[in-house]
């Protein structure tokens, strides 16, 4: 166990190294470290394009495979990716030089928001785009933000940017810090406007059930300090029994300790609040509901469908607030961008600002993603996987590809879906698509055998339930089985959180 004395950040460093980088937060926090002057090395198990080219076009020396002699030049600092696990050997050799260490978002907090206002976007779907909505409309307004998101935004070509205003938008993961703290990444942050979109049970390798995902949710809304601002989705049951239990309110003050900018101790509870270098105090923030509620603060007006545009109306506090345009898809992402204009009010963003960046934003990298068209057939990339994010990905696009059908292919392969918690939920979630192709999980031999989903019982549910539903052994057989049947008008839509074998331009090929 390496020295907890040693997880801080210290004054008059030069030299950092990080461990496991080739991830997509490592790998941009890298290069904001490298922007800012500081001397960037990185390792990684497996490090190929893309985003070993991106790193070393920034000038990051990167090192294949993880070793201690990674470490002989003797950086002042290291950084630990959440994916590292104790018995690493850069981890092990971090300890036994005494090298200062910390995690990926004791360093953002550092290196990225130190002297800034904290924006933070979290829930179990929908933190990306929101992010990159926000991170949009301060851009547009003249705010010059910083930001850190999960995903490529299109308008920024980047998932990372370091501004000179006053802001520090970021997207907060419930997904742990590092193996020396357990707690989520979001914990960290110390925000001043927070936007909560969702709360389902995911990330089945580290909750057990929806009560350990919603004490993580809840441990996140009681740090929230009395002068920030909670905007809460209206619309789900998880987050509103969080707010009306009230228990955040009545926590005491957690202990702050000495140490310096980036100081965490070890989790030795599984969700325990580590003290934070920001501010923070425990007690009822202001909270703001959006959604479709009357009631809500801010609720979702009528819309209309007008490929590619939605136009929308929005209503604040049971008067009219504006009427706006945006190429995103479906209500779940109006909604979205409807959290994003509540924060934007509350920043004093001008409404003109505002429908200017939501006219213009032009969404992320694999949310929605056409990357070709071949022969009439339009062949769409999504990051879709957890059951609800597949229904509203397929639903969404219903109206846009009425023309022709939705072949819907998706491949199992987080640690949620490659188990089969969500087993008899998947099904429910491809109603709206003409084809269904599931594939077989890539990577199921890491899954304990009685714990394992099955992709040919969800065909099989899905066959039942009257769906034209296809299993496939491999990458291969699905190109080769949608070469021969998507006709003009189709919309092949592929749904996963990797690169599935690249089958996106294979199929383009194919076609």
């Amino acid at each position: 166990m390496p020295d907890l004395n040693k997880n801080t950040i210290p004054e008059n460093i030069k030299k950092i190294h990080l461990i496991a980088v080739c991830g997509t937060g490592m790998g941009a926090l890298a290069c904001m470290l490298k922007e800012l002057g500081y001397e960037v090395t990185g390792s990684d198990e497996k490090i190929y394009p893309p985003m070993s080219d991106f790193l070393a076009a920034k000038g990051i020396a990167l090192k294949q495979g993880f070793s201690a002699d990674n470490l002989s030049y003797n950086p002042d600092l290291v950084v630990v990716g959440n994916a590292v696990r104790k018995d690493n050997p850069e981890a092990i050799r971090t300890a036994e030089m005494g090298v200062y260490y910390c995690s990926m978002p004791q360093a953002l907090n550092r290196f990225a928001a130190d002297g800034k206002n904290c924006l933070m976007v979290t829930g179990t779907h929908g933190k990306t785009t929101t992010t990159s909505i926000l991170a949009w409309m301060l851009y547009k307004a003249g705010f010059d933000p910083s930001f850190m998101i999960g995903g490529i935004a299109k308008n920024f070509d980047s998932n990372y940017r370091i501004g000179k205003g006053k802001y520090f938008v970021v997207e907060g993961d419930e997904y742990d810090t590092a193996f020396f703290d357990k707690g989520p990444k979001f914990l960290h942050f110390d925000p001043l406007i927070a936007i909560l979109t969702s709360i389902e049970f995911d990330h089945a390798d580290i909750f057990r059930d929806l009560d350990h995902v919603k004490k993580a949710f809840g441990k996140m809304i009681e740090k929230i300090s009395p002068k920030s601002s909670l905007i809460a989705f209206d619309g789900d049951i998880n987050i509103e029994s969080l707010i009306k239990s009230g228990s955040f309110s009545k926590s005491p003050q957690p202990p702050f300790i000495k140490g310096g900018p980036g100081v965490s101790p070890l989790i030795k509870g599984e969700l325990e609040i580590p003290p934070f270098i920001k501010g923070g105090q425990r007690g009822i923030c202001k909270i703001e509901r959006y959604g479709k509620n009357s009631s809500s603060d801010w609720k979702l007006g009528s819309f209309k469908i007008e490929p590619p545009w939605i136009f929308f109306e929005v209503v604040k506090k049971g008067k009219a607030f504006g009427s706006f345009k945006t190429k995103l898809v479906g209500e779940h992402n109006l909604q979205n961008a409807l959290s994003v204009i509540a924060a934007a009010d509350n920043l004093g963003i001008p409404f003109d600002k505002i429908y200017e960046a939501l006219e213009t934003f032009e969404g992320v990298k694999r949310r929605q993603e056409v990357r070709g068209e071949r022969k009439g057939i339009t062949v769409m990339d999504d990051f879709a996987h957890h059951p609800t994010a597949v229904k509203e990905t397929v639903k969404a696009l219903k109206p846009f590809y009425n023309h022709g059908r939705i072949i819907a292919v998706f491949e199992p392969r987080t640690n949620s879906s490659m188990r089969k918690v969500f087993q008899y939920v998947y099904p429910l979630s491809f109603n709206d698509a003409d084809i269904v192709c599931i594939s077989k999980p890539p990577l199921l031999e890491k899954i304990p055998f009685d714990e394992r989903f099955s992709s040919e019982k969800l065909v099989d549910d899905l066959k039942t339930k009257g769906k034209d539903a296809y299993f496939f052994n491999n990458t291969q057989a699905i190109i080769d089985f949608l070469v021969n049947t998507a006709k003009s008008g189709d919309l092949i839509l592929i749904m996963s959180n990797g690169g599935f074998e690249n089958i996106h331009e294979r199929l383009l090929a194919a076609l």
